[in-house]
């Protein structure tokens, strides 16, 4: 059976072409915050540095060791916050577990929380009174819009209730009357959710959790995961047994990845215009 791509690379390209144009002129930088050596964190880091080069944005990196304490890193964060040269910031998630990650967040002034993570961004948004939305979910209504896929009447299931991915976006599909299930990794009997699936969205962090056997056959696959396996980043998403069922695949890399980079650059640009 064939299938499609959602080529998330190749969207994120018009965004940025696009944003170049408005942020001509703004002086705009991007600051990021990263803590210890997390492989898929460096990932990221790394796409938005390029991102940010190739199109004029400045950005600068601030490495802090694993071993920070948190009213440590709040001293940091609130002195990088108040530079008047640093136009959005971005705290690389996640933190290690001893930190308080939300107290870390809050530091960020709404206008520089480009990620939609500070309470008072995050309180708008799951009010449905913000105009921006956090990254991975713009990513993801962005390519559901291009290649219109509609949600109404169908069966959603998300894979995962993270920070990032799963619940805010849940509370994204309850605004739009979406039908949908979040399941976690408590869940009992994964695949009887998983395989009723006309969209799943996984954003566990667990290489190769969803295989063939556990999807619906035409489903649309979003594979928002990021985890490590034998040395390298990989997906929640089988591929190779999984494009065998599916009708569109968001794969990692190039699917919502490179979209939640752009869907970053456009918070940046348009909270500052």
């Amino acid at each position: 059976m064939s299938f499609k791509i959602l080529d998330g690379k190749r969207l994120s390209e018009k965004i940025l072409l696009r944003l170049k144009k408005e942020a001509k002129g703004l002086n705009l930088k991007l600051a990021v915050v990263l803590v210890g050596k997390e492989p898929a964190s460096q990932l990221f880091l790394n796409q938005k540095k390029k991102a940010c080069e190739k199109f004029g944005i400045g950005f600068e990196l601030f490495k802090f060791p694993s071993k920070i304490g948190t009213s440590e890193l709040k001293r940091k964060v609130a002195k990088i916050a108040k530079r008047l040269d640093i136009s959005g910031i971005i705290i690389q998630l996640p933190l290690p577990k001893k930190i308080k990650s939300q107290e870390i967040l809050n530091l960020i002034p709404p206008k520089k929380d480009v990620d939609v993570l500070s309470e008072t961004n995050l309180g708008k948004f799951y009010q449905g009174t913000f105009s921006f939305l956090p990254p991975t979910v713009g990513a993801i209504v962005y390519i559901l819009k291009n290649y219109r896929i509609k949600l109404k009447g169908k069966n959603i299931v998300l894979v995962g209730g993270g920070e990032l991915v799963g619940k805010p976006l849940s509370l994204w599909l309850l605004r739009k009357g979406a039908t949908f299930s979040v399941v976690n990794k408590f869940t009992k009997n994964l695949t009887s959710f998983t395989r009723k699936a006309d969209i799943l969205i996984s954003g566990a962090g667990k290489p190769n959790l969803i295989k063939g056997s556990m999807v619906k056959k035409n489903a649309v696959i979003i594979d928002c995961g990021s985890g490590k396996l034998k040395g390298k980043v990989r997906g929640d998403v089988d591929f190779e047994s999984v494009s065998k069922k599916a009708s569109y695949i968001a794969p990692v890399p190039g699917g919502v990845g490179p979209m939640t980079v752009a869907i970053v650059l456009w918070n940046l640009v348009k909270m500052n215009k």
